[in-house]
């Protein structure tokens, strides 16, 4: 299994990041994954997220239900910059709404190349406006299609709903020209449980699989087992045990949490494609995140786990205000180019 630390810039320390070099380093060592010794922070880089940690609690103050939460995390990204110097096209993808981007460049080979977007939000927020900067860079620093979808939501729609959608949307791709070694499929949060879930209802099925997988901050145990959802309690103010527990309830009703085809911690991942995995040292996630590419790795799985000290849950879509945010994505981009059958010409 490869495995790196990056560079620890995101920790404040008052609201419980301490010492996170040192916490993933050992983390990572325990995980099986090799881990390395890291600098201190800089005030810079402790100043960028507490203004968006403070972003966050402005707009989810007071927001406790499904609904009002996901009404939160749409006005917070309304705050942000929409993507640039892309093309959009609206497709239905076999009763799956989604965009198709592409980089605005004069020879973008549009339909060789193609990362499946998955976007995250509990299972009960999130769309297309939540993720589009996102995905907009995405494809153009992989030079690369990206088909961002709205799958169905809970508490209107609860499992399978949303894996369905997924499943139907990867399928989509592969009837629409794109060949399965030029398909990577990412997500996060709840879009890389259901990400990871995709594929491996792929490889159940005795399907085509994709290229690669990528999944950032994943929900990979809806029983919430991981120990970190105990000891990143402190520094993470937007995941909680609690919370995969109210979602949990919704999104499952009386279904078993530790169904393998539910939560893929506990999965046979035999058989899996080139997984990248990201996760910040302080989330309650990271156990999530670190068991799964343990899992993955005794499974022969090909898994690069990038612990990103500091960094608070979903950063990648906040490049207008944290530094990393840029560094991670160009780091999902190139795990992608690297898998792409069809590499992307200078």
């Amino acid at each position: 299994m490869k495995g790196r630390t990056l560079p620890d810039r995101r920790a404040p320390k008052r609201l419980g990041y301490l010492f996170p070099a040192l916490a993933a380093a050992l983390l990572l060592s325990a995980s099986g994954v090799p881990g390395q010794d890291i600098g201190p922070q800089s005030p810079g880089s402790r100043v960028q997220v507490e203004k968006l940690l403070g972003l966050w609690k402005e707009h989810f103050a007071g927001a406790d239900s499904l609904q009002e939460r996901r009404t939160a995390f749409e006005r917070l990204m309304q705050t942000m910059p929409g993507p640039t110097r892309i093309q959009v096209r609206q497709v239905d993808a076999d009763g799956v709404d989604a965009e198709l981007m592409w980089p605005a460049r004069l020879h973008h080979p549009i339909g060789e190349r193609v990362i499946l977007y998955i976007h995250g939000g509990g299972f009960s927020g999130g769309s297309i406006r939540t993720h589009g900067l996102f995905a907009g860079s995405l494809a153009k620093a992989a030079s690369s299609d990206v088909l961002l979808i709205n799958y169905r939501l809970m508490p209107e729609y609860t499992y399978p709903a949303q894996i369905n959608d997924a499943v139907t949307a990867y399928r989509w791709l592969l009837d629409n020209g794109y060949r399965n070694d030029n398909v990577v499929v990412a997500g996060d949060g709840a879009g890389g449980n259901i990400a990871l879930e995709t594929v491996l209802r792929q490889i159940q099925a005795g399907k085509a699989l994709p290229a690669a997988v990528i999944a950032l901050s994943p929900i990979t145990d809806l029983a919430a087992t991981g120990g970190s959802m105990t000891s990143n309690a402190e520094s993470d103010p937007l995941v909680g045990k609690d919370w995969i527990e109210t979602l949990r309830k919704a999104y499952l009703g009386r279904k078993s949490p530790s169904d393998p085809q539910i939560s893929p911690l506990y999965a046979d991942l035999t058989g899996f494609p080139p997984l990248l995995l990201q996760v910040g040292s302080g989330e309650t996630l990271l156990d999530d995140t670190l068991r799964l590419a343990d899992k993955a790795r005794q499974a022969g799985v090909d898994v690069t786990t990038e612990v990103w000290p500091g960094m608070p849950h979903q950063w990648q879509l906040f490049p207008a205000l944290l530094d990393d945010a840029d560094r991670s994505s160009q780091t999902i981009a190139d795990f992608a180019i690297r898998h792409f059958a069809d590499k992307p010409q200078e």
